[in-house]
């Protein structure tokens, strides 16, 4: 397997959706884990108070230490921390709870929305090495996740198959439009990714229809299939390409990775993986 080459100009990428159980943390700790399958090196950003990504990663809630709450709040180098995970190449900036209050301590800071864009751009992850960031967001559009598309050079929106799936995208794409015209005008929308998506279910086909006419390229042809594998990997601390890696969960998460590494330089051509 060739290394990447991707360090002169890592991406940083803010997965998002205000909507919860969307699949955002599964997304982050699969493609993390499907890109650094690749070749790269990766850091996970565990910007939810919940901590699942942490959690989903092997970092326990004992084990934490230094987490993203130092790293905005108390000024902390991006450096001093990053944990590593099982996996070689994979390595996180964990949450707490204590996250949680991060909205009410900022609100008299003036540079609020900035923190995560200071402590994490593209020269200090450069410097660590790093040929993507992503960064795991709150299901809401708080100021945590403000910060991560002033950080991030795109976002990443998945979108699970079901009714509604598509009601609240208009406010998400509302507010990425004000933060390109008004803190970060290169960040662009990486694609939306169906999650959950089963085809045997006429709804799932139906949101899949909607999605692509609305938003049209902006979806991604690859779908995260409903698997059970993708369910069960995080109560084993693994993602799912280490808790099974023939399955269809995996084959997909692969195919968002290689869609991803032949829009930023790397000339491997995307798979197609049915749902």
């Amino acid at each position: 397997m060739s290394k990447l080459n991707l360090r002169a100009r890592p991406q940083i990428i803010a997965i998002t959706n205000q909507k919860g159980g969307v699949g955002k943390t599964t997304t982050a700790i699969n493609l993390a884990a499907a890109l650094v399958e690749r070749g790269g090196k990766v850091l996970v950003v565990d910007s939810d108070p919940q901590g699942n990504a942490s959690t989903g990663l092997g970092i326990f809630s004992g084990a934490r230490g230094s987490t993203t709450y130092d790293l905005l709040l108390e000024g902390a180098p991006l450096k001093n921390v990053i944990h590593g995970t099982r996996i070689d190449g994979l390595d996180i900036v964990p949450a707490t709870t204590d996250l949680s209050s991060a909205d009410f301590q900022l609100v008299t800071n003036e540079s609020r929305s900035f923190l995560l864009r200071n402590a994490v751009n593209r020269h200090s992850v450069g410097e660590l090495g790093y040929d993507y960031v992503l960064i795991d967001c709150p299901p809401s559009l708080s100021l945590l996740t403000v910060n991560a598309m002033i950080a991030a050079h795109s976002v990443l929106i998945p979108l699970q198959s079901e009714y509604f799936a598509l009601e609240g995208l208009s406010q998400l794409m509302l507010t990425i439009r004000e933060i390109r015209q008004s803190a970060n005008r290169a960040l662009r929308i990486e694609g939306v990714l169906l999650t959950m998506y089963d085809k045997r279910n006429n709804l799932a086909q139906q949101v899949e229809r909607d999605a692509r006419e609305t938003l049209g390229e902006l979806v991604f042809e690859v779908v995260v299939p409903r698997n059970v594998r993708v369910s069960e990997a995080p109560s084993h601390a693994l993602s799912v390409l280490q808790y099974d890696p023939t399955s269809r969960g995996s084959q997909a998460y692969r195919a968002l990775a290689a869609d991803l590494l032949s829009r930023h330089g790397d000339p491997k051509p995307l798979e197609r993986v049915g749902a």
